[in-house]
């Protein structure tokens, strides 16, 4: 019979080690990262995420609240001139503001489903652009910022999200001081986070919870 040919995963990706060398490949959950991606949601989820992150502080004051006198300014007859009140009316110079900006908060909602859909997209987003890599003995890292910054020298990346199966507080300490660069749980990922770095770093353990 004649010998086939081997079928190479179009969803593999290169693991490598914390020492920077090429550890073989990992296959990515076809149904996560082989959808087709939604660019409309994206575009939603994007606006979502960023509009929630405004801090919204300016603040004027109203007439009730600048310094002045309450009284009448002037008659209200036989002067000639138009009609007023308090010198603290918006019409006057150093009087309040009329409808100006307030301290505020603006929460735009994203259902459930949309999020987790729209987290979906961008992982096939990144495994459609080849902007995925893996990397394995993570959870060994001492923490230094050094020890990092060299692996995302000898890989190549200089913009990545790093998501992790669980917490990992020396992965976060020693990219705290690595700009463009983040490290993230599983369960506090979203496609605005996936979207805004250059590639998406995983590990085996991520990968395994995110199957199930």
């Amino acid at each position: 019979m004649p010998r086939t040919k081997k079928i190479v995963n179009a969803l593999s990706i290169p693991v490598y080690s914390l020492a920077g060398r090429a550890a073989g490949t990992l296959d990515l959950p076809k149904e996560i990262f082989g959808a087709k991606v939604n660019k409309k949601l994206l575009s939603q989820a994007i606006r979502v995420y960023s509009t929630n992150q405004k801090h919204l502080t300016g603040s004027t004051k109203t007439r009730g609240e600048v310094e002045g006198s309450t009284a009448k300014i002037y008659n209200q007859k036989g002067t000639g001139r138009a009609r007023h009140g308090a010198i603290r009316a918006p019409i006057f110079v150093g009087g309040g503001i009329a409808f100006g900006p307030k301290p505020r908060k603006v929460r735009l909602i994203l259902p459930q489903r949309m999020r987790k859909a729209a987290l979906f997209s961008s992982f096939a987003g990144k495994a459609e652009d080849k902007k995925i890599i893996a990397v394995s003995g993570l959870e060994k890292a001492s923490g230094k910022t050094k020890e990092l910054a060299t692996w995302l020298d000898k890989v190549k990346v200089n913009s990545a999200l790093i998501l992790t199966g669980e917490k990992q507080d020396n992965a976060v300490r020693a990219v705290r001081n690595i700009p463009n660069v983040s490290v993230l749980a599983l369960n506090m990922v979203n496609a605005y986070e996936v979207l805004k770095h250059n590639f998406l770093i995983v590990t085996k353990e991520a990968l395994e919870k995110l199957a199930k």
